[in-house]
């Protein structure tokens, strides 16, 4: 089968004087059914080329299935007098989300079976789940297409009837006042999708009566609303990508007016929590790296703030947790995360230990005040998803659940490690690394999957994954590398990763891989990058900069064509991203996009092997950007190598629904590699 040719509609594009010619932009419009049937003949043309492989991609799919133990559920958190938790059943694809009263020997309230509900359609999400405080209503959003636009609706949790009152076209976010009967939420603009505004809904009223509480007017700021862990408080959280402002209300008080905390100045970023008679604040107030203050709820600007925890150079500050005896925060330093106990009563804090070279640890779900036990997250490249139970007085650590490998896992069968590459500017970049350990090969010819994202601030913690298993077992080695435009090394990490510095990223990652290659991890026959949404922008950046380094490349969901969509505020995201990427209006970040925007630079030359997915439906990243990119690829690449794009034409940003479904496009993913490894 010969590879779909797109028709070429030349469109003129001029900014600053500047002209550029898009043969492809015509590819906007999905309701142009030649659009339709382009992404489907690519998807055919895909099928059709890795048609041999197609027993193998369903072997693989059945594989990292059968890791998966079916019938599972998470670990039940006490709150409210109620052990919480979500579980699996065999042959189901959604949870069931359930609680017990009293004692986990208690009879199983099942209050939301996403099966039941998801029954006939294509595709199906539940969003966010909140019970009032009397236990006696349950709000849960849900989504049928996958453009994360999301309806609420009510369910009356003592008779289990479905409540008539359902809110459509709303982002999913929502807060209960303690009334038990005002539900505070958040809406997006229809064409933006930008979350800007704030409604209370009172139950068993109708939802055109639903009352505006706060309209987000600055096109670069997005809103949310959420409660305090002491859900004595509303906060709304307006947010840009440089500065924050909260709004407070006592949740007691669900007619009153909310309250600014501190308004909002350029490059103040804050968050916050309660306790007692303050406001507990995590903070860049001359604090790059983030510091904890405290401010009294009665006059809680900025100039009252009181430091908790000050800055400090070599410690970011991510997070933190507040119980009636201990302040509990989550640090990274040097790359790796932390999480330190401090006693409210001035005794000496303590850290907790962890043993891998490269991990990550985090604060899990701790809903009560009045308990010395701390709830955590752990895992690493060889360590499954595990969750600890932490006695912050004792010091005793309680291993609750960790992942179960179908199958039988061992990890002392691999191997991980952290090392350093050397940047083009001589900083130095972490790469996590791991490997089944008799299948690595001294001298280069192992298959290596290069994994990245770069963007937003994200830090691209080692985890672990047992579908990676089929690609460890099979004598690939997977590395990531922790490159700046992510915070894994601080906030200074981030900061030479976006805007005018952004190309480090690029760089960045092409010195990673350059420093696999000279330590003999493997060579550019056998090395392969991989990369989703932004880290699709660095998929695409660095093959247009350095195809010889790679034999394959995947790039999932990729946001390629970007100075024209963040010239184009109509798009979602668009407005709220000038401050990551720059606002091409202005000349000299539009010179800047210009020269590492991947669709703008694709050139007359020999690409690697590609596969590029998408999704027609997606808020995030317009499925016409990686459609574009595939067009004008094939138009002027001059190899004979793979190009290949996958659109899922029932989903969005985040690929299918359903528990295995997702493992399916993973498996195609896998397969392509193996393919080129000659592994099927």
């Amino acid at each position: 089968m010969q590879a779909p040719k797109a028709k070429k509609i030349a469109q003129l594009l001029e900014t600053h004087g500047h002209q550029r010619t898009d043969n492809y932009y015509w590819m906007r419009d999905r309701d142009n059914p030649e659009v339709i049937d382009y992404l489907n003949a690519e998807n055919e043309y895909l099928k059709t080329t890795l048609q041999s492989t197609e027993e193998f991609q369903e072997k693989l799919f059945q594989e990292m299935k059968g890791r998966i133990k079916e019938d599972d559920e998470s670990v039940p958190y006490l709150k409210s007098g109620y052990y919480w938790y979500v579980k699996y059943e065999t042959g189901g694809e959604y949870p069931l989300y359930c609680r017990k009263k009293g004692n986990l020997d208690a009879t199983e309230d099942i209050f939301l079976d996403v099966n039941l509900l998801a029954e006939g359609k294509a595709y199906y999400q539940v969003g966010g789940t909140a019970a009032t405080s009397d236990l006696k209503t349950l709000a849960f959003a849900t989504d049928d297409v996958g453009r994360r636009i999301y309806e609420i609706q009510f369910k009356d949790l003592e008779t289990g009837e479905i409540l008539p009152d359902r809110i459509p076209d709303i982002t999913g976010n929502f807060a209960w006042a303690a009334d038990n009967q005002t539900l505070f939420y958040s809406k997006q603009d229809p064409e933006t999708l930008r979350s800007y505004q704030i409604y209370s809904h009172k139950l068993g009223t109708p939802t055109a009566s639903d009352k505006l509480i706060y309209e987000e007017k600055d096109e670069e700021f997005s809103c949310v609303v959420h409660k305090t862990k002491s859900e004595k408080f509303i906060l709304i959280h307006s947010e840009s990508t440089i500065s924050s402002e909260l709004r407070f209300l006592n949740a007691s008080t669900p007619l009153g007016e909310f309250q600014v905390l501190q308004s909002r100045i350029p490059f103040l970023e804050y968050a916050a929590d309660h306790y007692e008679d303050h406001f507990w604040i995590r903070t860049n107030h001359e604090a790059q790296n983030f510091k904890l203050v405290k401010a009294p709820i009665s006059n809680p600007s900025l100039e009252n703030w009181e430091d908790v925890i000050p800055h400090r150079e070599s410690v970011l500050l991510e997070d933190f947790d507040i119980f009636s005896h201990f302040l509990v925060v989550q640090e990274r330093t040097k790359g790796l995360c932390n999480i330190n106990i401090r006693p409210w009563d001035g005794t000496s804090g303590h850290y907790l230990q962890f043993d891998d070279e490269t991990y990550t640890a985090w604060i899990s779900t701790n809903p009560e005040f009045e308990t010395d036990i701390l709830r955590f997250g752990y895992n690493s490249l060889v360590t499954p998803a595990s969750t600890f139970d932490y006695h912050m007085v004792t010091k005793e650590k309680t291993l609750l659940k960790q992942q179960e490998i179908v199958g039988g896992y061992d990890s002392a069968d691999y191997n991980s490690a952290r090392i350093w590459a050397k940047a083009s500017d001589d900083v130095m970049v972490p790469i996590s690394l791991v490997y089944k350990i008799d299948k690595f090969k001294p001298g280069g010819s192992n298959p290596l999957l290069l994994y990245s994202y770069g963007s937003y601030g994200y830090s691209m913690d080692a985890y672990f994954s047992s579908s990676r298993l089929s690609l460890l077992d099979r004598g690939f080695v997977f590395a990531i590398a922790h490159i700046r435009g992510g915070e894994d090394l601080g906030r200074a990490w981030y900061e030479d990763g976006k805007m005018l510095k952004k190309r480090n990223t690029f760089t960045d990652y092409i010195s990673c891989a350059e420093h696999l290659i000279a330590e003999k991890y493997t060579s550019p026959e056998h090395l392969y990058a991989m990369g989703g949404s932004a880290g699709g922008l660095l998929m695409g950046a660095v093959m247009n900069m350095r195809p010889d380094l790679f034999n394959g490349l995947i790039a999932s969901v990729p946001f390629v064509d970007v100075v024209t969509t963040m010239l184009d505020e109509s798009i979602p995201l668009t407005t709220g991203e000038f401050q990551e990427w720059g606002n091409p209006k202005n000349s000299e970040y539009y010179q800047y996009m210009l020269s590492y925007s991947p669709y703008d630079n694709v050139e007359a030359k020999d690409y690697p092997n590609l596969l590029i997915t998408s999704g027609l439906h997606d808020s995030q990243v317009q499925y016409w950007e990686p459609t574009k990119w595939v067009a004008k690829l094939r138009e002027l690449k001059t190899d004979t190598k793979l190009l290949l794009l996958h659109t899922n034409m029932e989903a969005g940003h985040g690929g299918a629904s359903g528990r295995f479904n997702s493992l399916k496009e993973l498996a195609l993913e896998y397969t392509f590699l193996l393919y080129l490894e000659k592994l099927t």
